[in-house]
């Protein structure tokens, strides 16, 4: 249970975040107690994890702001261990370093700042760019399904430890009114729930074949002449000129009979 100080001090500063949240950023306290604290981070411009939503949990000590909080994100990012404690001069594993005079706000900067270097410490992770911009383009996904798993929902995830495996719930619990937009977003742009792939929206391809350009209107008529083409070509000189032959057979014919009707 928080101390009367933390109480108050963090109700200031939930106040002083939501009249001016700092970029990128946005914070709360839960509503069940207030020194745990879920955080979105949003990937700025140029760096890897541009458009991304990052989600995760400051859990302050009773004391503070005389100790640090614990920090996790929980969303995949490439940077950190989903859902682990991250060793940062802010967070709980050095509290001797940890100014008082610091707030919520300048922990989640200092941690924004963290993720888009490439320092390591404990909790975080080495990835390539393009591995980052994946987890990125799939964290709203991600959270609001629970990694996929809200289609076989198991039991609550641990406190302050939210992994995939929680059908998305506590997300939802904190973060409603987003995660009706990430539930938007993923009916349209097709997304796949189960695997958070995008799904194929004209379904099974058909393309052009026996050589007929995409494109056409007569699609089916242009399969119909090809393939007689195709027969045509196999039929050979003496099927191609059937008629002609047939008209010289007769002119021959009528040509004979002419003749031996003169000679009788």
């Amino acid at each position: 249970m928080a101390t009367r100080a933390a109480q108050k001090r963090l109700t200031r500063e939930y106040k002083s975040i939501s009249e001016n949240p700092p970029p990128y950023i946005t914070a709360h306290p839960s509503e069940s107690n207030i020194l745990e604290w879920h955080y979105i981070i949003t990937g700025p411009e140029n760096t890897p994890y541009f458009g991304g939503q990052y989600w995760g949990t400051l859990i302050f000590p009773a004391n503070y702001p005389f100790a640090p909080p614990a920090i996790r994100m929980h969303t995949p990012s490439g940077r950190f261990q989903p859902s682990s404690r991250l060793c940062l001069s802010i967070s709980d594993f050095h509290p001797r370093s940890f100014n008082p005079a610091w707030e919520v706000s300048t922990i989640l900067i200092g941690l924004l700042s963290f993720m888009t270097s490439e320092e390591m410490t404990t909790g975080s992770v080495s990835a390539t760019e393009a591995e980052r911009k994946f987890h990125a383009a799939r964290s709203k996904w991600w959270n609001s399904t629970g990694g996929g798993s809200h289609l076989k929902v198991g039991g609550p995830a641990g406190k302050g430890n939210i992994k995939a495996g929680d059908g998305g719930a506590k997300f939802k619990t904190e973060w409603p009114e987003v995660d009706q937009e990430n539930w938007k977003w993923i009916r349209e742009g097709k997304i796949d729930p189960a695997t958070g792939a995008k799904a194929d929206a004209g379904g099974p391809s058909c393309r052009p074949q026996l050589g007929i350009a995409a494109g056409s209107g007569h699609q089916a008529h242009a399969v119909v002449d090809a393939v007689i083409q195709q027969r045509a070509a196999g039929q050979g000189w003496l099927f191609n000129n059937k008629l002609v032959l047939v008209g010289g057979v007769v002119f021959l014919y009528v040509l004979i009979a002419r003749l031996l009707g003169e000679g009788s």
